[in-house]
């Protein structure tokens, strides 16, 4: 009920703490959003027509409106255009801050200003890339400007806000009456200032539909301009490919496991990792739902377990895939891969076809234990599994909670002699077939 309810609610990002997770070196973008004023350059091409621009680069906290206060008083900011690049971060600083720039009439757009080589005590000059990305709140901050302009090569990406202390594995946190009303709340206070803002509120909701296990939305070029996000859009370069929301899922069957050969019930959490009883051998495994834009078209069930190959665990990927008239992703699989940070490793598809109503895919492989031992680390670790269709692709991410907990279990067993593997103390959960 918790889950479903949150699915409904929740969007972009309500926190820096929930920015997106980062390579271990900071960034200009992954700091604090600073400004710096600089005109658009070199002087002799653009003259007196040369543009100014208010560099706004950085996570998004509760101190920017201040931050950006500070910075134009005392300026001469008419006319300015403020060129963001940002991951996005807090909804009270990102509503306070367009409303600052709304409140100087000031325009927007995404990109990075590059600085130019220029005299000693010369006006700053630079030029205008668009390669840039306007994520999360960052979208929000956008929509403040008067005129709203969003290049061809430029990005505006969107996703649910989520609690802070939650974000890394959602489907395993445990929420309170107290943390929905602070997202209702939120979201409410986002809807009233994206219609202040004159954009519709279509926007909202399409944020509202990508939960924090999937990639951010990048909004196509409809999407901004039918619902007035920009304001001003260039020509989609030639060949560009356009992104459709796939329809919602009809009801799900119910869930089984199988290898495509054969199938049976089996008991796995939903909301941590476990070590479960795999037909006498032990494994530490996970079921996770399977979305495209917040769509529900499915789940899957992963399981680790001992390799006969010291070095490395078996890792088998279980899908059910909804299959309907209102579900047009692919129903077979081509291929399934699984990442943790700069670790990956692709899977062999054993089966994908249709059982019970349902299309439902095998897929496993022999993994490296340092891939399993970075995931389950200390930390807030995630892993990435990706599946390829016919040029559909998901990609989910999910949390280690329990994992780390529970490894010492399975590398314990795999220490086991084969024939005593069955005798350890764990749940009977039921058969799993596997494939040969």
């Amino acid at each position: 009920m918790i889950r479903s309810l949150l699915s409904a609610v929740a969007l972009a990002v309500a926190a820096p703490a929930l920015l997106l997770p980062m390579s271990g070196q900071a960034s200009d973008r992954t700091l604090p959003m600073r400004f710096e004023l600089i005109r658009q350059g070199p002087s002799d091409t653009c003259a007196a027509r040369c543009k100014l621009f208010v560099a706004a680069t950085g996570a998004i906290t509760a101190d920017t409106p201040r931050d950006f206060d500070l910075f134009a008083k005392g300026r001469d900011l008419t006319g300015a255009t403020v060129v963001l690049d940002s991951d996005g971060g807090s909804v009270h600083g990102a509503i306070a801050l367009g409303r600052a720039i709304r409140k100087l009439s000031l325009d927007t757009t995404v990109g990075r200003v590059r600085p130019m080589r220029m005299a000693d005590n010369a006006e700053p000059r630079g030029t205008l890339s668009p390669q840039a990305d306007c994520e999360s709140m960052c979208a929000f901050v956008l929509l403040g400007g008067v005129r709203r302009i969003v290049p061809a090569e430029a990005r505006v990406m969107v996703h649910q806000i989520w609690l802070g202390d939650r974000r890394d594995d959602p489907t395993a946190a445990n929420y309170s009456a107290e943390d929905l009303v602070l997202v209702q709340r939120d979201i409410g206070r986002l809807a009233q200032y994206t219609a202040e803002m004159g954009v519709s509120i279509d926007m909202l909701d399409l944020s509202l539909r990508i939960p924090p296990w999937e990639p951010m939305h990048a909004m196509t070029a409809s999407e901004l301009q039918t619902m007035r996000v920009a304001t001003e859009l260039p020509e989609p370069a030639v060949g560009a490919a356009v992104a459709n929301n796939p329809p919602a899922p009809v009801a799900p069957p119910v869930s089984r496991l199988t290898n495509g050969i054969q199938a049976a019930t089996i008991d796995i959490n939903e909301r941590r990792w476990a070590m479960i009883d795999q037909s006498g051998r032990a494994a530490l495994a996970r079921r996770h739902p399977l979305t495209v834009e917040g769509d529900e078209i499915g789940s899957f069930d992963l399981l680790v377990s001992c390799s006969a190959e010291r070095g490395n665990y078996d890792f088998s990927y279980i899908e059910r895939r909804y299959k309907g008239a209102r579900n047009s992703a692919p129903a077979a699989v081509g291929a399934v891969s699984v990442r943790v940070g700069g670790l990956s490793a692709p899977l062999k598809v054993v089966s994908s076809d249709e059982r019970d109503g349902e299309f439902v895919t095998y897929a496993a492989a022999q993994i490296p234990a340092d891939l399993i031992d970075a995931f389950t680390a200390l930390g807030n670790r995630s892993m990435t599994l990706e599946t390829k269709a016919s040029g559909f692709v998901t990609a989910i991410r999910l949390g280690n909670t329990g994992a780390r907990q529970s490894l010492p279990a399975l590398t314990t067993a795999c220490r086991k002699a084969p024939g005593d593997r069955a005798d350890l103390a764990l749940p009977q959960t039921g058969a799993v077939a596997v494939a040969r």
